[in-house]
């Protein structure tokens, strides 16, 4: 499998993403300043100042515009969607239904705000990316990151008093995020994106061994992390929400699908039926990126019109 990304501040449209034994390799992301509600880290938290860029496809994306959403900061930060297809030229922003074009720095490319932020860039360019409006460069592109951030700094301008990083239970949440990541989050790229046998028999075990893991979790308790929704629930939602529709058959998830598990079956309606969830959540623009921006998994391009979810029939999990 082979992306692009920027050399020296060239783009080359092809990346290598595998070791030798076909095992998916997923670099570290750059940039890593934070937001902090008192500025002590030279980015201060106020409206106005910044702003989200996102794909609804992406789950790590889409982990950011949830949390924007549920903390009630879509006037204090703005937001712009690229185009669901990712091409040669990488992402793009386009008039297609449910993208928003880049308002703040008026790029074509993604690749054009990392060159913004950093002339001589060399790596991935990845959504999402925090920019900042006043220093005119990105603050972050790590999602876990950034929903922290938007999730305990902006308090003082935030619509919504919702916390999902509950300070009781931060070394349990932290510790969840870091459970799923690797088997889970990443397991599915892990095996979709495999290129050799072993390498894709080891990735699936893995994440099905954590998925059960996982359902055996809920048999007990209603969240991850016990009876309220923290980050690790968003972190575990966005990969859940596209593995049927997605996974299953795009990157050989096969062994079962979430449906099949009473307890993460349920468990993902009800975190999709809490208020404003569904308004992040776009199938359209995630079957259409996975299907047409990987012509190494799938060569003609051809989306399949299934499968039939009801992420609003009703869960049993009060």
């Amino acid at each position: 499998m082979a992306l692009g990304q920027l050399v020296e501040g060239k783009w080359v449209s092809k990346r290598e993403q595998e070791d030798s034994n076909g095992r998916f390799l997923r670099p570290s992301t750059t940039f890593r300043d934070r937001i902090t509600a008192d500025g002590a880290s030279g980015f201060k938290a106020e409206s106005g100042r910044y702003h989200l860029y996102i794909s609804w496809a992406c789950p790590w994306a889409n982990r950011t515009a949830i949390m924007r959403k549920l903390k009630g900061l879509e006037d204090a930060i703005g937001l712009s969607v690229v185009d669901p297809v990712m091409g040669e030229e990488g992402w793009m922003f386009s008039d297609f239904p449910g993208s928003i074009p880049d308002t703040v720095n008026g790029t074509q490319y993604i690749r054009d705000i990392y060159l913004k932020a950093d002339p001589k860039y060399t790596g991935r360019v990845t959504v999402p990316i925090l920019w900042d409006k006043q220093t005119n460069t990105i603050v972050n592109n790590e999602s876990r990151e950034i929903i922290q951030m938007l999730d305990t700094e902006f308090d003082s301008v935030a619509k919504s008093e919702a916390n999902f990083y509950q300070e009781d239970l931060r070394d349990k949440i932290d510790q969840t995020i870091d459970a799923i990541y690797q088997p889970i989050n990443n397991g599915v790229y892990r095996a979709g994106f495999a290129t050799k046998q072993q390498a894709y028999e080891d990735a699936v075990t893995e994440l099905f061994d954590a998925l059960d893991y996982w359902e055996s979790v809920l048999e007990k308790q209603r969240y991850l992390c016990g009876d309220g929704i923290t980050e690790a629930d968003w972190c575990m939602f966005t990969t859940l929400f596209r593995f049927d529709a997605v996974y299953y058959v795009h990157f050989k998830c096969n062994l079962r699908h979430i449906y099949e598990y009473p307890n993460l079956w349920n468990y993902l309606k009800d975190l999709y039926q809490q208020p404003g969830v569904k308004e992040t959540c776009n199938l359209e623009h995630i079957k259409l990126h996975y299907y047409k921006s990987h012509p190494n998994v799938n060569p003609h391009g051809l989306v399949p019109k299934g499968p039939i979810l009801d992420f609003d029939s009703p869960h049993n999990r009060h």
